[in-house]
């Protein structure tokens, strides 16, 4: 009698590199814990223990990372399918510094859209409205395993060196984020319809992404970035599966960068989200898709920079005109700021078209701009929206244009503040934004992008009116009284991150030399 087992093949236990691991997994087991103690906890200490879990879980994730960074050389690890390498820590940490700020932003408002804090401590204790104020904040805490678990994904995006894997990523930090997406209490059905049109337009951008990594799969016959690129190398295999795999795929990718002509969920998206929830998917979800694109185009797609440079020129050119135009346009803070996340896209992908165009030199400026453009972007948004939550009125959260007029006069420590994240916005000196175009920009004219760069520069003088429109109206509009928003104190998480943002924006734009060397030494992608 045959034994079955005997004639199975020996398969070799799968060695996993723990150590540069480690952030990775920090973000899943706690994430994983943090469900069990939905279960576990009772409600009235639940909110102080998922808060507290959350900045633990980042802060003990950022540590591991940088101390990889720090003591480990660059590696392929979990068989073939992660690259932790100088890239891979540079956008971790961004992503988790975001993470930390999203945390900070998640506990202040609750999903109300108000501040429980600020609210009970302007009330009698044990008051009615006191209590109310407390059970806000306190529900909801499903918020905080959802991040860790879009955090995590990202993070595995970020660095993932197989397209399988690629895949399965975009799926975890994606289905967190439509859940995000429907949960504001006071706009419940605009909130629902947000996350449904997230959700629609998101599976379809990953079913038309897994069909162009099924394609690239047989032109290659493999699914890992080297694979691809020995056989666009080798140049045997038929040009058509790799075009058509290469269009299909960059669509899934460009969907979550939010570039023209896929960027259509965004502004419904970034209205109908609670205004955290927006502050960190316009933040992270960018720089993770820039990070993915920027492996898989100059890793394992390099050897075909002819074919879809020109594609990625294109869009880039779509993506900044449409931005800065259609922002002009918009009357609702919102949805300027999501015109404005747009039309940055379109900034971020000049520096992609060049990453490969000039070089390795040319290549490793490139990244390492791209990196710094996308910290400084990220600063000035999680201020901005930060501010955003504070402007309110009797109905909820005031986002007209008109609702911010005479701030200057209301508040002006905010109002000064708001003026400081929209120059950076707009790539005015001596903000960070400024240094951060000049980066990009630079590489990309060395590159050999020169019309590229004046098509930018054309674009960022218009997007700097919509800018300047918000500041005129903090300071130089006077306020109606049945427009006007009320303004709520800062408490101190919101305090945290107003100041960690805008003092980051100023020494960032005063003294950026070591930050943009940091990361030049580390914009090596490994292959």
């Amino acid at each position: 009698m045959i034994n079955l087992l005997e004639t199975l093949p020996d398969i070799p236990a799968v060695e996993l590199e723990w150590m540069a691991l480690s952030p990775l997994l920090v973000l899943l087991g706690v994430g994983c814990l943090a469900i069990v103690l939905e279960a576990v906890v009772p409600r009235s200490y639940r909110y102080l223990a998922q808060t507290a879990l959350s900045v633990l879980a980042i802060v003990a994730a950022l540590t591991l990372t940088v101390t990889n960074w720090a003591t480990m050389p660059p590696s392929i690890v979990a068989e073939g399918l992660v690259a932790v390498d100088g890239p891979t820590n540079v956008f971790w940490s961004l992503l988790l510094v975001v993470g930390l700020g999203a945390v900070a932003l998640f506990a202040e408002r609750g999903f109300d859209g108000r501040s429980a804090f600020a609210s009970a401590a302007s009330t009698v204790p044990g008051s009615p409205l006191e209590r109310e104020a407390d059970r806000l904040r306190r529900e909801h805490t499903e918020i905080f395993p959802l991040l860790l678990f879009s955090l995590f994904g990202m993070m595995l995006f970020a660095s993932a060196n197989n397209l399988l894997v690629l895949f399965v990523a975009v799926e975890i930090f994606s289905l967190p984020l439509y859940l995000l997406t429907g949960m504001a209490r006071r706009r419940r059905l605009l909130s629902q319809e947000a996350a449904l049109k997230y959700f629609l337009l998101g599976s379809l951008a990953s079913a038309i992404m897994l069909y162009g990594i099924a394609l690239l799969y047989g032109y290659s016959g493999g699914l890992q970035l080297a694979d691809i690129d020995a056989a666009i190398t080798a140049g045997t295999a038929s040009q058509g599966l790799l075009l058509a795999g290469l269009l299909l795929t960059s669509v899934g990718l460009l969907f979550k960068i939010g570039a023209v002509p896929f960027h259509a969920w965004t502004p419904d998206v970034y209205m109908g989200a609670p205004t955290p929830v927006t502050a960190f998917m316009a933040v992270a979800t960018k720089t993770a898709a820039v990070a993915g694109l920027l492996r898989v185009f100059y890793v394992g797609l390099g050897g075909a920079q002819w074919d879809w440079q020109l594609l990625f020129s294109v869009v880039a050119v779509a993506t900044m005109v449409l931005g800065s135009t259609v922002a002009l346009a918009q009357t609702d803070m919102k949805r300027l700021l999501a015109y404005s996340s747009i039309a940055h896209a379109g900034f971020i992908l000049v520096g992609v078209v060049g990453a490969v165009g000039g070089g390795e030199g040319v290549a490793v400026s490139s990244v390492s701009s791209i990196a710094f453009y996308l910290l400084t972007y990220g600063l000035a948004t999680l201020g901005a929206f930060a501010i955003v939550t504070m402007v309110r009125r009797s109905g909820g959260e005031a986002n007209a244009l008109d609702a911010w007029k005479g701030l200057g006069k209301r508040n002006p420590l905010l109002a000064v503040l708001m003026t400081l994240f929209m120059l950076s916005f707009a790539g005015i000196p001596p903000t960070a934004g400024f240094i951060g175009k000049l980066t990009v920009f630079s590489a990309a004219w060395v590159g050999g992008y020169g019309w590229l760069v004046l098509v930018a520069l054309l674009t960022s003088a218009v997007a700097a009116f919509f800018y300047l429109k918000v500041v005129v109206a903090m300071w130089f509009q006077d306020a109606d009284e049945d427009t006007v928003g009320d303004v709520e104190s800062p408490s101190l998480w919101t305090w945290v991150v107003l100041l960690v943002t805008a003092v980051a924006t100023l020494v960032l734009g005063l003294v950026p030399g070591s930050l943009l060397s940091l990361f030049a030494d580390a914009a090596q992608f490994i292959r």
